[in-house]
């Protein structure tokens, strides 16, 4: 129980310091990867989290992870439309939207989100330890390794339901995936699957950025030029999607 505790405490410490850093880079736009740095670390932050719910301390963390995501959603949305623009040749659409998100991003580095999350970081470790001392944590590492059993179970059903919805199947293989880096040791995915979780994440990722860009070219009419690449371009995604599916469903039940 204390190596476990240990190893909690270890996590988000070099979690805080990894978000103090992407804050920094936010405050000077130093590069246009701290958005995406300190999403990555709130996310990890997030699947560190989620198997330790109950535990006093958990809940507010939590949410202000989730808060800090929810404001920089949006703006790494952006990035990304900007990114596609760029690579067919659409510079005069993306500049506008780049030049907002110079004005935007560095104002996360300031946000009450971020900060309520640092405040809430920097109490957790010695909220933990006096749960333990006070033998509040016992059986933690086998509850963990229930809360990630139940998420693998969750996506087994999913996959082998034949009307599955990709966009659920998306978010329950992020869960998954990120889970399992998060407590490699605690994982009982079967052995190779971490690659077939990543394709999937990926092909039903590039699905989903091009169903938003679509649905974006009806609000914004000078995207319209780039609606029949879209168009066509999902259609082979839904198709790519598919394809790693299947190759999921195989390893996640041979026959």
């Amino acid at each position: 129980m204390t190596s476990m505790v240990s190893h909690l405490i270890a996590e988000v410490l070099a979690l805080e310091v990894r978000l103090y850093a992407c804050q920094a880079r936010l405050a000077v736009s130093t590069d246009s990867e701290a958005l995406h740095d300190l999403r990555t670390t709130v996310r990890r932050l997030r699947s560190l989290l989620r198997p330790l719910r109950g535990i006093r301390g958990v809940d507010e963390l939590e949410d202000a992870a989730r808060e800090v995501g929810r404001l920089t959603t949006p703006l790494r949305d952006q990035q990304v439309l900007c990114a596609q623009l760029h690579d067919n040749g659409w510079h005069a659409l993306a500049r506008p939207r780049e030049a907002f998100l110079d004005d935007a991003c560095p104002r996360v580095a300031g946000s009450p989100q971020l900060k309520r999350l640092f405040e809430r970081l920097g109490k957790f470790p010695e909220q933990l330890r006096e749960q333990q001392r006070a033998g509040l944590v016992h059986g933690l590492r086998r509850s963990i390794e229930k809360v990630m059993d139940k998420q693998w179970r969750k996506l087994r059903d999913a996959i082998a339901d034949p009307e599955h919805d990709r966009h659920h199947l998306r978010l329950l293989i992020k869960r998954v995936r990120y889970a399992a880096e998060v407590y490699p040791d605690l994982s009982h995915q079967p052995k190779g699957m971490s690659k077939r979780l990543k394709d999937a994440q990926g092909a039903l990722g590039d699905w989903h950025d091009h169903l938003q860009w679509l649905a974006l070219a009806d609000q914004h009419a000078d995207l319209a030029p780039c609606v029949a690449l879209w168009q066509t371009c999902i259609s082979r995604a839904e198709s790519k999607g598919e394809s790693a599916l299947q190759r999921l469903t195989q390893a996640c039940f041979p026959e």
